[in-house]
């Protein structure tokens, strides 16, 4: 058997690409969960942050499904769903997708031709905001924020983002009982300007530490607007840059009217290359 895969990767988070769409039969998830333990690999397989599958869909383009490192299927992944873009840009010659994902439905634009554009996508609309949520860490009691930009996520600010034990700390906060059952992702935050700021992330799946995450990108942008304008209630088009541990520029873009919304992730994405799996 030969399975042809698109290996892509937006601000050093990098994902192996299945199209299914076409597919005949309906794949089970417990043979993607295999197949994704396999090739994400970093020593034995192609090396991966996870996969994304492409599979048919009657309500949109086409439908997106992310599995983590370790196996488990996210409801989403931002930079995946940017990598998703580019890849329909390339295979299918659109340059405006929508697709849809567990977490709703994502439209993506590609600026730009050949194998690395820029990629801005927007997101299902953010819930469960919830700020200075108490938390006791290594036994020490410190503020965590909350929000679910299609997956959950905590972010914590801190003052010297370099020094900060992302895996240790992270892997704490990512199984601590406040978000059980589903846990979140970890989001380590450091202001540094009135609309910029750096962020370093643990990755639920990963269990560890990524060079970037798009939906924790979104999350800690959001929440950190919150937190440096706290009386501010009706703003259009607010705008964010965040530094990811790639040392990647992305850009967030949001409504506030009341509420979050018309939510965009914008970034470089880059086709690394095709290859084909035999007998996999």
């Amino acid at each position: 058997m030969k399975i042809e895969f698109y290996k892509l990767q937006a601000s050093g988070n990098d994902f192996i690409l299945l199209d299914n769409s076409k597919g005949k039969s309906k794949v089970s998830s417990a043979l993607y969960e295999k197949f994704t333990k396999k090739y994400c690999s970093r020593k034995l397989g192609i090396g991966a942050d996870g996969v994304l599958v492409i599979e048919s869909s009657k309500k949109a383009d086409f439908k997106m499904r992310i599995f983590n490192a370790d196996g488990s299927e996210a409801q989403m992944c931002g930079n995946g769903a940017r990598c998703v873009g580019l890849w329909a840009s390339l295979a299918k010659g659109k340059k405006n997708v929508k697709f849809d994902t567990e977490a709703g439905l994502i439209e993506a634009k590609v600026k730009g031709k050949g194998n690395s554009a820029a990629v801005k996508i927007k997101t299902s609309t953010p819930f469960g905001l919830k700020i200075d949520l108490p938390l006791k860490v290594s036994r020490r009691k410190i503020k965590v924020n909350f929000v679910n930009t299609g997956v959950p996520h905590a972010v914590i600010f801190v003052q010297g983002l370099e020094k900060i034990d992302v895996d240790k700390i992270g892997r704490e906060v990512r199984f601590h009982k406040q978000f059980k059952p589903a846990g979140a992702n970890v989001n380590f935050v450091e202001i540094k300007g009135k609309n910029s700021l750096a962020v370093r992330t643990y990755e639920r799946g990963v269990e560890a530490e990524t060079l970037a995450c798009g939906t924790g990108s979104l999350a800690s942008a959001i929440i950190s607007y919150f937190k440096l304008n706290p009386r501010v209630k009706q703003k259009k088009a607010i705008s964010l840059s965040v530094s990811t541990k790639s040392k990647d520029i992305l850009k967030v873009t949001f409504d506030l009217l009341n509420k979050v919304s018309n939510v965009w992730l914008e970034g470089k994405v880059y086709l690394v290359y095709k290859g084909e799996i035999k007998g996999a």
